[in-house]
């Protein structure tokens, strides 16, 4: 592809990337202007409450949950960032969830694909589907299967590619295309935690709404929970806007502070991300007590064309099955010592998990089997730490693991 950006250390040939990105982080929606102190960092207002000139008329925020002049600049900047119209931000990545889920009506479809978040899937089946929604679960990588899937009814597709924890690649250009030809008005939503902004847009793609579990990547220093809805269309934007204010799942302004702190950078911290990440990778690969390693950097990966043909790059994400059994996997995580046993991702720090009884416990086990979450199944957060040093830490734990004493 003409004037694609190409990765000099691993040589993979990704789509072009937004040449105005870290300069859209850090101004877009933080002019100095549009403060009447003209500071050069949003200040945070902390005022539930703002004065109006007339019943009814005001300068723009009347009560904070409907707006709060921090709140405002994260929304406007994480737009940029997607390339969309319109940005939101929420308390969590799961109210974000809540809220684009609100769109949906008793009867309605929901098709979503069968690995994802376990949190997500929680909330899908033993939360959502007690609204009287009606929710089917498809492989990700089958686009005909998705496909013969919709249903008249169907309102939604919910995607999350890569999947969360088995690094499955859904192939969002196609998807949207034919689903969209279909039945127009399906909203097909993406969520983009794994990738980041930086790394994938699924607006640009086809995608009507783009979510994020911004706790992750997009604050990347392991300090803020919150999540966000990015999107183009008019009419879904009125509708989002009325859910945000009427179900009051907003952020806080010191987190949103927080949030634009962070952003400004982002494309610094998901450079070294992916070049850790894919290292440590191509490191586990080749290790004798390592089965499987779960990178669609990796060529060994069954999608990494398609993977490299979407997206402006890869993040710290990184799964390997390990030989041996539980005991082996048990004593791999005692003896970790960069790498952290913890949930969630996407921080400055490298995190190692067993999504089998961590992140995913929530998801049946006869489903975890059929999307592959064993108990030799690890999950990694591969940081921004010096490389030789998370090489060296999962060499020791993985050669401990299999040790006699």
């Amino acid at each position: 592809m003409a004037g694609s950006h190409i990765d000099t250390e691993c040589k993979l040939k990704f789509l072009p990337q937004d040449p105005h990105f870290a300069t859209n982080a850090c101004h877009h929606g933080q002019e100095p202007e549009k403060q009447s102190s003209f500071a050069i960092v949003p200040p945070i207002s902390l005022s539930t409450t703002f004065k109006q000139d007339a019943p009814a008329q005001h300068r723009g925020f009347e009560y904070s949950r409907s707006g709060n002049p921090t709140r405002l600049p994260l929304e406007e900047c994480l737009a940029s960032l997607e390339q969309a119209k319109y940005g939101f931000a929420f308390a969590s990545g799961l109210a974000a969830t809540t809220t684009c889920c609100h769109l949906l009506q008793s009867g309605d479809h929901l098709l979503a694909m069968n690995d994802m978040y376990g949190g997500t899937y929680r909330y899908f089946n033993r939360i959502l589907i007690n609204l009287g929604i009606e929710i089917s679960m498809v492989d990700p990588t089958k686009t005909d299967a998705i496909l013969s899937a919709i249903r008249p009814n169907t309102k939604m597709i919910w995607a999350e590619t890569p999947t969360n924890p088995t690094m499955k690649i859904t192939d969002i250009r196609n998807v949207c295309k034919l689903a969209h030809g279909k039945n127009k008005d399906i909203v097909i939503v993406v969520d983009n935690t794994f990738q980041s902004s930086y790394f994938q847009k699924p607006l640009l793609l086809g995608a009507d709404i783009v979510m994020h579990s911004m706790t992750k990547y997009m604050n990347g220093h392991s300090d803020v929970v919150m999540g966000a809805l990015m999107l183009n269309s008019e009419e879904l934007q009125e509708k989002i806007k009325y859910l945000q204010n009427s179900l009051g799942t907003i952020p806080s302004p010191f987190d949103s502070y927080l949030v634009l702190r962070s952003l400004k950078t982002l494309h610094l911290r998901m450079r070294e991300h992916m070049k850790n990440g894919l290292a440590v990778a191509k490191f586990l690969e080749s290790h004798k007590h390592v089965d499987k390693v779960l990178h669609a950097g990796l060529p060994s990966h069954p999608q990494h064309e398609l993977a490299v043909s979407q997206s402006y790059g890869f993040s710290g994400m990184c799964s390997f099955y390990m030989k041996g059994d539980r005991k082996n996997v048990d004593r791999f995580f005692k003896h970790i010592k960069v790498f952290t046993l913890a949930e969630s991702l996407g921080g400055y720090e490298s995190l190692a998990e067993l999504p089998a009884v961590m992140t995913h416990a929530s998801v049946a086990p006869e489903d975890r089997a059929i999307i592959g979450i064993t108990d030799t199944l690890v999950r990694l957060s591969v940081g921004l730490e010096d490389l030789p040093d998370l090489i060296k830490d999962l060499d020791d734990a993985l050669n401990y693991a299999f040790s006699d004493h």
